[in-house]
């Protein structure tokens, strides 16, 4: 009880410290003093130890199990493990709006402290515009999502928490991605700031590249760990859904991706300034989007946390009140710094990028009206749909080719003015990609025309980026090995779509089943009785025509808080395929369904995330982006 009370009252004191930093802000902007107020920074400080003391004592609630909290009561219970009783902290609604919150404080006050070289009003409106955000955020935690409910009398048990959420990988999942997400207000604050101020330069852009960087590191590991949980928690088999909330999560990295290109542009000419300003305010308002869609609980997925309308529209209403106040700032205050914007050279670096944002822009419209489709027409006709990939894919898919070309030639290209440098080379380069395409599908019954032209875009891009990386004395070392880990990711995905395999079929325990490649034997199952759930787990031999064996044993549990049935994946990966197989009761008889899944590379695909974001890493050290 006393965690509840020092938490909800530290919340208190954050929204104070918020009011009166705005208050201090606005007089310190008309300051003459060329630096920060020192006492603006420790206000700063004291904001973020007032919100993470809010946050330890809701961990503790959790980790003491206290009913009392209303929070603690619905997501927790005395049997459940001590790591994802911490977890629990975040892993509902009230929990995780509050990590947002403690991420929001965070990361004001490392911009305080790491922006001390530039103009003093920037910084001033930047803390202006963020502290704004935070209140309203303070707001909504404290009017409509209070992590520190009193109950009375206190339950004896809890309520549990959704067992599919308790596994590691979403345990870390939640607060890389809102690290993410979080990071583009820092973007949004000080894309508004820098508008105002006329600031929008080659050294703002130097600036703020980080933060960009930043964003789009988390987000993009974020949004791996959630597509790896999928993969194995869910049983479904695969990496990627179009889920609502999956798409939700995608738009922001895609007008962060445009951003962080059109960034370079602004380092290296001072152009595109209004579109970057665009980008920037786009970015944030996806994040809240996201965040909308997710808390109003209109979205039916996996991922949603709650369904209040109450919630939905405060954070509608702040939505509109950002955007509005973001168009109109742009509007009143936005200056092209270079009237030579509209002279680029339509051969050079920078057309390649504005290209680059065009294939990213086009791409986030078919997912943002994929996603919202459905809403609308619910809303207009009542009448219930859901898109799903057949549509991603068929309005995505032919636009890769093009896509996937540019990227190969367009880095090659110099700024200002270019010329197509080696074309020899690419052409030897092109000729040999479509080549081992057309011999490595040659003997597969698919549509070879469409997956010859698509995967040899893929392969070029591949062999183009793994050239440059090895012989040209690693010059542009980030951007090569993201652009390399882009390549292996689009070349991994549609190698996993058109080699997979799956066996879905009925089996008694005992039982064979043959199938044209081998057969699955059934040997035996066996009971185990963990703390919080007891489980069935089947024992499986998967044995090829050529006598090799694969052992698998997936696992159904029964959880007993909440009451809920579960089945774990078992997979076998190695470095070119993974072996998937999943069980389900088949109610009413002694049958069990399985599902067995071949899916080729996939390891690979979460490999070259990782260096999609290693190339970001390093971008972020400081490694030499430019010759």
């Amino acid at each position: 009880m006393l965690a509840n009370q020092i938490g909800y009252y530290s919340l208190i004191l954050g929204l104070l410290c918020s009011f009166y930093l705005s208050g201090a802000s606005i007089k310190e902007f008309n300051n003459e003093n060329k630096k920060v107020n020192f006492n603006i920074i420790t206000l700063s400080f004291l904001q973020l130890i007032f919100v993470i003391i809010s946050f330890l004592s809701l961990i503790l609630s959790f980790v003491k199990s206290d009913f009392s909290n209303e929070t603690v009561f619905n997501n927790s219970h005395t049997t459940k493990p001590l790591f994802y009783k911490i977890s629990g902290t975040w892993g509902n609604h009230e929990g995780s709006l509050l990590l947002w919150l403690l991420v929001l404080t965070l990361f004001i006050f490392l911009f305080l402290i790491n922006s001390r070289e530039q103009p003093k009003k920037y910084r001033i409106l930047t803390l202006l515009f963020q502290q704004l955000i935070i209140i309203g955020f303070f707001l909504f935690v404290l009017m409509t999502s209070n992590p520190f409910n009193y109950l009375f009398p206190t339950p004896i048990e809890g309520l549990g928490l959704n067992p599919i959420l308790q596994d590691p990988a979403l345990a870390i999942h939640p607060p890389l991605l809102y690290l993410g997400y979080v990071g583009s207000s820092i973007i949004f604050s000080a894309s508004l700031a820098a508008v105002t101020q006329n600031y929008v330069t080659k050294e703002w852009g130097l600036h703020i590249k980080k933060w960009v960087l930043i964003s789009w590191i988390f987000l993009t590991i974020g949004i791996m760990l959630g597509s790896i949980w999928a993969y194995y928690e869910l049983g479904w088999g695969g990496f990627w859904f179009w889920d609502p909330v999956e798409n939700v999560s995608l738009m922001p990295w895609l007008t962060l991706t445009a951003l962080l290109h059109c960034i370079l542009v602004l380092e290296r000419r001072g152009v595109l300034t209004s579109w970057i300003i665009i980008l920037s305010i786009t970015t944030f308002t996806l994040s809240m989007c996201g965040t909308f869609l997710v808390r109003s609980g209109i979205l039916n997925s996996v991922h949603t946390f709650a369904n209040d309308p109450a919630r939905g529209i405060f954070i509608l209403i702040f939505l509109f009140i950002l955007i509005f106040l973001a168009l109109g700032i742009f509007f009143l205050f936005n200056k092209e710094h270079n009237k030579g914007s509209n002279n680029i050279f339509w051969l050079s670096k920078e057309s390649s990028i504005l290209i680059n944002n065009w294939f990213m822009m086009y791409f986030l419209s078919v997912v943002l009206i994929g996603t919202i489709y459905p809403i609308f027409l619910d809303v207009i006709s009542a009448e219930k749909i859901s898109v799903g990939p057949p549509f991603y894919h068929k309005l995505i898919v032919p636009f890769l080719v093009p896509f996937l070309l540019f990227m190969a030639v367009g880095p090659k290209l110099k700024w200002i003015k270019s010329k197509i440098e080696n074309k020899y080379s690419l052409i030897i380069i092109f000729i040999f990609s479509v080549s081992l395409t057309f011999f490595i599908l040659k003997n597969i019954t698919i549509d070879l025309l469409f997956y010859t032209i698509l995967i040899s875009a893929a392969f070029f891009l591949f062999f183009t980026t793994l050239k440059e990386l090895f012989f040209q004395k690693f010059n542009n070392t980030p951007q090569v090995i993201a652009h390399f880990g882009f390549s292996l990711f689009i070349l991994s995905i549609l190698f996993n779509g058109i080699l997979s395999s799956e066996i879905t079929t009925n089996i008694k325990v005992g039982d064979k089943y043959v199938y044209d490649e081998g057969y699955i034997l059934f040997e035996k199952i066996e009971e185990k009785k963990e703390s919080n759930f007891n489980s069935i787990i089947g024992y499986f031999k998967i044995v090829n025509n050529e006598g090799k064996i694969v052992e698998l044993s997936p696992e159904i549990r029964f959880y007993n808080q909440p009451i809920i049935t579960t089945s774990e994946a078992d997979i076998k990966t190695t470095l070119l395929e993974d072996k998937f197989l999943v069980m389900n009761i088949v109610k009413g008889n002694e049958y069990f369904n399985i599902k067995y899944q071949v899916k080729p590379f996939m390891l690979w695909i979460w490999i070259s995330v990782l260096l999609l974001s290693f190339g970001g890493l390093m971008s972020l050290f400081k490694w030499k982006y430019e010759k």
